[in-house]
């Protein structure tokens, strides 16, 4: 079965798993009075992840998920709008936030441009029209399959979010590879948002984790947040062993993911029942499966069958991810199996 369905299936290597066996560890969920744990590992990660974004302080929790929701409920509170994309992975998927069980934040919608990133002139309006507390954007964007926001983008964005004096979060669950897309310095593209939320477990390869960087003060506050929600974990220095090894061995991978996921869409062109995008930024391949009368998840289980396995991305898509787990031997695998798929339609 050649798997395609996510970079979170990644799997460690043996020599990041040897890392944890030597790793310093302590109680990470007992806080001192500047809210840093007592584990000296997860310390280092979040120094580390510091030095890389250029934030202050970060903290570490189990899953991207509750990164999001730490730092939007920090931001936050309940009846807040928060500025989001119809697209945006933290509310189509993780939902929590915007729950009127939990959360109680109320979405007010901004577009995305044809090419996959915020539309300003609609992010302008919103803001004008709304009294937003939180502006969020995601970078890659997973829904419009893997794009990053470019530099001017960036920058008008934060030119009104301090217009309209409101904080941005950047849901960054794929900061490197909108980084190795492009050829933007994490740092840079950083700058422009207040707070931001990566996974270790994504492309990166790490079995578990996220960080969330951002303001001293912020931190501190979104610790109080992480514990309150269940994510004050001890001995994580295990976790946090392989965030470093990823951080400093596994980053410039992600340039062959993203060179497997363009040598793949040039062998899926030219379908008959399902389309590909023009071109692609990053690891991800959205494939456009209306033509084909099918539901995405009829499709996904009947490729599957034939020996690849997608993801459904939405009633008419389906998702490729290509991760460290994938070989070169897969790309022209996987695509003959799907032009086969489509020829039987």
């Amino acid at each position: 079965m050649i798997d395609l369905r996510s970079d979170t299936l990644t799997l460690p290597s043996h020599e990041m798993l040897e890392t944890i066996l030597t790793a310093p560890l302590g109680d990470s969920g007992r806080l001192d009075g500047d809210a840093r744990g007592g584990d000296p590992t997860v310390s280092r990660l979040e120094d580390i992840s510091c030095e890389i974004t250029g934030k202050e302080r970060a903290i570490l929790l189990p899953s991207g998920t509750m990164g999001n929701t730490v730092s939007l409920l920090t931001h936050c509170a309940p009846g807040d709008n928060v500025l989001i994309d119809t697209m945006q992975h933290l509310y189509r998927t993780e939902k929590v936030c915007f729950d009127a069980r939990f959360g109680q934040l109320n979405p007010v919608f901004y577009h995305l441009t044809g090419d996959g990133y915020p539309n300003v002139a609609d992010v302008e309006r919103a803001l004008e029209e709304h009294d937003i507390k939180l502006m969020c954007i995601e970078n890659t964007h997973n829904g419009a399959g893997g794009t990053f926001i470019p530099l001017d983008a960036l920058r008008a964005i934060r030119k009104l979010a301090d217009k309209f004096n409101v904080p941005i979060h950047m849901d960054g669950a794929r900061l490197f590879n909108a980084s190795v897309a492009s050829g933007l310095e994490v740092k840079e593209i950083c700058h422009y948002a207040d707070s931001i939320m990566f996974c270790i477990s994504k492309g990166l390869g790490a079995p578990i984790g996220s960080m969330l960087c951002g303001t001293h003060d912020f931190i501190v506050k979104a610790a109080a947040t992480r514990k309150l929600m269940g994510g004050a974990m001890r001995q994580a220095g295990v976790i946090a062993a392989c965030g470093i090894y990823a951080l400093q061995h596994q980053i410039s991978d992600l340039a062959e993911d993203h060179r497997r996921a363009k040598e793949c869409l040039e062998l899926l062109r030219g379908m008959k029942h399902i389309s590909v995008p023009k071109s692609i930024q990053s690891n991800i391949i959205i494939l456009d499966i209306e033509k084909s009368g099918k539901t995405s998840s009829e499709v996904v289980e009947e490729i599957k069958k034939l020996g690849v396995w997608l993801s459904v991305s939405g009633d008419n898509h389906a998702r490729i991810v290509f991760c460290r787990n994938n070989t070169d031997e897969q790309i022209s695998q996987a695509a003959a199996i799907i032009r086969g798929y489509d020829a039987s339609l």
